[in-house]
């Protein structure tokens, strides 16, 4: 997601010349034309916020992010550079469900995360913890298969879950019996198993008690999103549905979703529905099926907004206390790298959108912070801590420091105060 298409094509010459700069200033949307690729979330004009001018070079840049950019650290495909949870993961604590949190994403078929397996749940972006990778679901059927199986209406699928309630149950009671069996690190490694265990049989434990909502809530999917092959962008509409499923239910308060990869091969993309497009050649600037990569890029992320647009309508319908469950929602949606294909980290742009209720005192307008060692500049640190102080963590600051931005005297730690409400 490059910084420059989210820049609203009537600005002045004025403002395109500050956009060039890289320096400070705040528009009100309402008096200029969203980008071509941001139009399907016109209707939510009043609820959009373009932000721009963040950093992260404490993270890892270039193609791939794995943890990085919603933990703010320095991460790999090895878990033991996991330092600490991810933010989605921080606001979940706030926000207690009976799941917790649930990941989706459009694995890579090459390069990135998990490699070479579109259907499966393997590990995704977000992290529970110090060494503790999440795992996510790479196709909507077996989203829906896990998440709703409760209440699946398969003899099989019921079978199968209370057969997994009794194996959970047989675990639980071995392996507190081996606790006083052995000492030290061993002892260390049953406990953290045994407490994992006990967290599922409380989870479970909470969905039995929403059966009921559970059976009105889950969603019936079209065919072709129960197919094992099927295109990304059937794929990506399909874990929408899962994902608006699993909101209005209850079953979680946070989603990840990452909607494609650098190593995706994408299909469906419209006027090249023939072609498996390597979103990597795209990065490089490619043309394929006489499409050039700008445009590749532009269908992709218009075709994601339409997605956007479905999830904040949808829950614009649903009541939830004196308003609609939108009201106490928000959605970032910003690249896992970075600024370019090949990334350092010095701009991450974002697409948020928030309800009435937010905290954030953010919405209708363009927001552009300080540039990258600029006076004031900004981090996803302070991004983060922002949102986390806003919504109930009191943490001084969230995620590393850029070591780099030490030579400008910038203060990097703690929240942007100026978009937060007062």
């Amino acid at each position: 997601l490059f910084p420059h298409v989210l820049v609203p094509p009537t600005f002045s010459q004025e403002l395109k010349d500050k956009e060039q700069q890289k320096a400070a200033y705040e528009v009100d949307l309402d008096k200029h034309e969203l980008p071509a690729w941001l139009a399907p979330l016109s209707a939510h004009k009043d609820n959009l916020t373009l932000l721009q001018g963040l950093s992260g070079k404490m993270c890892t840049t270039g193609h791939h992010s794995w943890c990085s950019s919603l933990g703010v650290f320095k991460a790999n495909e090895r878990v033991s550079s996991i330092r600490w949870a991810t933010v989605d993961f921080e606001l979940a604590k706030l926000f207690p469900s009976p799941l917790e949190h649930i990941e989706l994403a459009c694995f890579p078929l090459d390069g990135g995360n998990p490699r070479g397996s579109l259907n499966g749940i393997a590990q995704g972006f977000s992290a529970r913890g110090p060494q503790q990778p999440n795992y996510a679901f790479g196709s909507p059927k077996v989203a829906l298969q896990e998440l709703f199986k409760s209440v699946s209406t398969s003899a099989d699928e019921r079978i199968r879950y209370q057969l997994e309630r009794k194996v959970l149950d047989f675990v639980s009671r071995n392996e507190s019996s081996r606790l006083n069996a052995v000492n030290g690190t061993e002892q260390a490694k049953i406990k953290r198993y045994s407490e994992a265990v006990d967290a599922i049989q409380e989870r479970n434990r909470q969905v039995d008690l929403m059966t009921e909502v559970l059976r009105q809530h889950t969603p019936k999917l079209a065919e072709k999103y129960l197919n094992d092959e099927m295109t990304t962008l059937d794929r990506q509409a399909g874990h929408v549905e899962v994902l608006l499923a699993a909101l209005i239910s209850g079953l979680t308060n946070v989603v990840a979703f990452t909607i494609d990869e650098l190593g995706h091969h994408y299909t469906g993309i419209p006027g090249l529905e023939a072609e498996k497009v390597n979103m990597h050649d795209v990065g490089h600037g490619k043309t394929i099926g006489g499409v050039a990569a700008e445009e590749i890029r532009a269908r992709c992320e218009q075709y994601h907004m339409t997605l956007v647009d479905r999830i904040v309508t949808r829950l614009k319908s649903v009541h939830e206390g004196n308003g609609t469950m939108f009201d106490n929602t928000m959605i970032l949606y910003f690249p896992d790298s970075g600024e370019t294909h090949h990334s350092h980290g010095v701009e991450f742009p974002f697409v948020v959108l928030t309800g009435s209720n937010s905290p954030l005192d953010i919405a209708r307008r363009y927001i552009r912070l300080p540039g990258y060692g600029q006076p004031g500049h900004k981090t996803l640190g302070n991004w983060y801590t922002t949102i986390l102080n806003a919504f109930g963590n009191p943490t001084p600051h969230y995620g590393d420091l850029d070591a780099g931005l030490a030579k400008f005297n910038i203060n990097q730690k703690g929240p942007i105060e100026s978009l937060l409400r007062s």
